[in-house]
């Protein structure tokens, strides 16, 4: 028989780098984690409770602790613990997993970046110096946590409960100055350029459609040469469409206006003889 430990993680706020904070959120859980104490006697199992016996902790030999690091420009600068910004422009990421006796635990190399040896064996160099400050700050956090708790206090977590709510992220309010507004706003009103012609009223060129604003162009950025020769062979097409559009419709009225003069007579090359067929008359019955 064995005991079953699972390990959840759930992502309070992830703000990158998120590999090492879960590597040493899981080491640390299971370095403060204590199991019941168990006496077997032939196949006989005890599991004492916590009353009766003091629970024990796991038998951890080693703690691998991971460290990123981000590439960029092809490996031309090196970056520890990038953030969420950093990892959005980042060409490639490399974790080493370590422990404090210089042990490679794992290496994960992700992006599309090739890495040489001699920038493997500086990432491990720098990785051995932070896994061994990570793993004293931790040994630390765990002595201390349990100095208090055998004193009866509260340390950790559960100090934190009685708050509820998190204070990671409080920030002391600031007094703003807001005498010189309204001097500020005219300022910079005065300096802007006015306001570019803005059609409030939606605009109906045929019915069923409408449209709000005229003449807008894409602000994203200019557009290139080739975009440009585009936009004009589009615009050409356009012009030509509502050019023959506005020819058929000038067509069509003096069609209808002849219409109403005299009647439309077509050839048989414009379309073929209509035949329409009716139902023969049924006989009225007579007595």
């Amino acid at each position: 028989q064995v005991w079953q430990i699972r390990v959840d993680l759930h992502l309070l706020n992830h703000d990158g780098n998120i590999v090492d904070a879960a590597s040493i959120a899981g080491i640390v859980a299971l370095c403060h984690f204590r199991r019941p104490d168990v006496s077997v006697q032939g196949e006989e199992v005890t599991v004492y409770s916590p009353e009766e016996r003091d629970p024990v902790p796991l038998s951890i030999h080693h703690m691998p602790i991971c460290v990123s690091f981000a590439f960029f420009q092809q490996g031309t600068y090196l970056l520890v613990d990038p953030s969420e910004r950093e990892e959005r422009v980042m060409d490639g990421l490399l974790v080493i997993a370590m422990n404090k006796h210089r042990e490679i635990c794992t290496i994960q190399s992700s992006g599309g970046i090739m890495l040489l040896k001699d920038q493997v064996l500086r990432c491990s160099k720098i990785t051995a110096v932070k896994v061994a400050e990570i793993t004293e700050l931790i040994q630390k956090a765990l002595e201390n946590d349990q100095k208090v708790r055998k004193e009866g206090g509260k340390f950790g977590f559960a100090e934190s409960i009685p708050n509820q709510k998190i204070t990671a992220f409080k920030m002391e309010s600031a007094a703003v100055d807001t005498n010189s507004v309204e001097e500020q706003a005219e300022e910079i009103i005065s300096k802007a350029d006015p306001p570019s012609e803005v059609f409030a009223k939606p605009i109906l060129h045929t019915p069923g459609t409408a449209q709000i604003g005229e003449g807008i162009e894409n602000s994203w950025g200019d557009l290139e040469e080739s975009e440009r020769e585009e936009a004009a062979e589009e615009e050409g097409e356009s012009d030509a469409t509502a050019f023959e559009c506005q020819r058929m419709e000038t067509e069509d009225t003096s069609m209808m206006s002849k219409a109403k003069d005299e009647p439309i007579v077509l050839s048989d090359s414009e379309e073929e003889e209509v035949v329409i067929l009716e139902p023969q008359e049924v006989p009225k019955k007579t007595r």
